[in-house]
């Protein structure tokens, strides 16, 4: 099988797991939404913060794809066992972190002037996510195992799966009803619990139980943490985690910004805000197939093949987001109108859908180099250009334009804005990205890499 049909089959089978994740968080608002708006409006709050917590963790969890995709590739299969081991502990440790954001939310709730009588459900429901949070990153932990064996579509069908039973769940939990009294929010949560726990057994029961696990020796006596693999791991994955971080506060914190312009540019935001998320779904997935199989190569001796690889994924991702971004342009109004009635949004919101084009063009770009650039070690650097260019031009910059008069024609008082800065700040990070990844790709090309290297210093 060549290299574009395996990456293509992996990335299928891994964009209808992230799909039904996602959905996750779309049943639940519009659950909540029709049970009361004191509801949405709690959620809306509520999953901001543990968004911003749980995606900065998954990412740390999911720069350990490369490290173990490389001991695949190298054979190494009892090594790929310890070292899953040892990411325990530091599942541990980042659990603790984020159980500790989660239960102490008011600092933050203060800062923000959120609403009194908003802040007590604000507090439950993060409370119980807070308890979810553990069997969360544990079967996260299962599906980057999994993708870095190669093997995706275990993990598909129990997110599938764990979807059919989210939805009723979340309806029972929120709305009340068989004995049962209504929870309101706090019921979202609560069935995200649920299921983050059965999600959980069932990940045991599969690594007990199928011989595919067999040959990674994992149910061997656990060894004591091994301190300097545990630091390997966190330089590999804290800036992983923090980039994720940067990218999601620049989104959530857009949103913020923009909220003071009224609810045509709050309501059109969120449109070209839902449109992006979903479009990220796809080079996502590709990012996750090419990274495991370029980690894999790696792992084997083979730098070349693992170059050739890269790139083909990188056109792969460019040609599907042409693909995406020229479907956004043509339909850019009937796309808005499915989430409105109202003739104001839906100009805006096609008016901002016209910028989402291009943003998921660079996006794609930088979201498919990221993840290959970990296979390289490269952290720090993207992680610096984030910060700089997401906050500096794309938040600063929109803000700039909107509120302070920059262009010296007045402020604009417009969220499109904000979409323009922030486009052009992902065009410059996608620039840079692919420039550093070229770099990354010749060097490991010309001077080779040792067989199933897994602890290259980070970048």
């Amino acid at each position: 099988m060549n290299e574009l049909k395996i990456i293509g089959q992996h990335a299928g089978t891994v964009l209808v797991g992230q799909l039904a994740v996602m959905a996750f968080g779309v049943s639940d608002t519009v659950i909540a939404g029709r049970y009361s708006d004191e509801a949405l409006a709690a959620l809306s709050v509520g999953s901001a913060i543990y968004i911003s917590v749980f995606v900065a963790l998954i990412g740390i969890v999911q720069a350990l794809l490369p490290i173990w995709a490389e001991l695949q590739g190298g054979r190494q299969h009892a090594a790929l066992g310890r070292s899953l081991r040892q990411s325990l502990y530091l599942c541990a440790c980042i659990a603790a972190v984020g159980i500790t954001a989660l239960l102490f939310p008011g600092p933050l709730l203060r800062w923000a002037q959120v609403p009194a009588v908003m802040q007590g459900e604000i507090h439950t429901y993060l409370a119980v996510l807070a308890a979810a949070l553990v069997p969360s990153l544990l079967f996260r932990i299962y599906s980057s195992f999994n993708q870095a064996l190669g093997r995706p579509l275990l993990v598909t069908w129990l997110q599938v799966a764990a979807l059919l039973v989210k939805i009723p769940l979340s309806i029972w939990f929120v709305a009340g009803g068989a004995g049962l009294q209504p929870m309101g929010v706090a019921g979202c949560a609560w069935a995200t619990l649920v299921v983050n726990y059965g999600l959980l057994a069932l990940a045991l029961t599969m690594l007990r139980t199928q011989d595919l696990y067999q040959p990674y020796q994992l149910w061997v006596r656990m060894e004591a943490p091994n301190w300097r693999e545990i630091r390997e791991f966190a330089r590999l994955g804290i800036p992983g985690g923090l980039s994720y971080l940067v990218e999601v506060t620049s989104f959530t914190l857009m949103a913020v910004f923009i909220a003071r312009l009224g609810t045509v540019a709050s309501a059109s935001h969120q449109i070209a805000a839902s449109v992006t998320s979903v479009l990220y779904m796809v080079p996502l997935s590709i990012a996750i197939a090419c990274s495991a199989r370029v980690s894999f190569w790696i792992g084997a001796g083979h730098p070349l093949q693992a170059g050739r690889v890269a790139w083909i994924g990188f056109r792969l991702a460019a040609l599907s987001a042409c693909a995406c971004a020229a479907t956004v342009l043509i339909a850019s109004h009937w796309l808005a109108s499915l989430y409105s009635p109202n003739p104001a949004v839906v100009s805006l919101g096609a008016a901002l859908l016209t910028w989402v084009a291009f943003y998921h063009l660079a996006d794609a770009i930088q979201a498919v180099s990221s993840f290959l650039l970990r296979c390289y070690r490269i952290t720090l650097v993207p992680l610096v250009l984030y910060g700089a260019l997401l906050w500096g031009i794309g938040l600063f910059g929109g803000y700039g334009l909107a509120y302070e008069n920059w262009t010296g024609e007045g402020a604009t008082q417009s969220a499109v804005s904000f979409w323009t800065a922030s486009t052009a700040a992902l065009a410059l990070v996608a620039i840079c990205f692919s420039a550093l990844l070229w770099r990354a790709v010749r060097k490991a090309g010309h001077e080779g890499m040792p067989r199933g290297q897994a602890t290259r210093a980070s970048g």
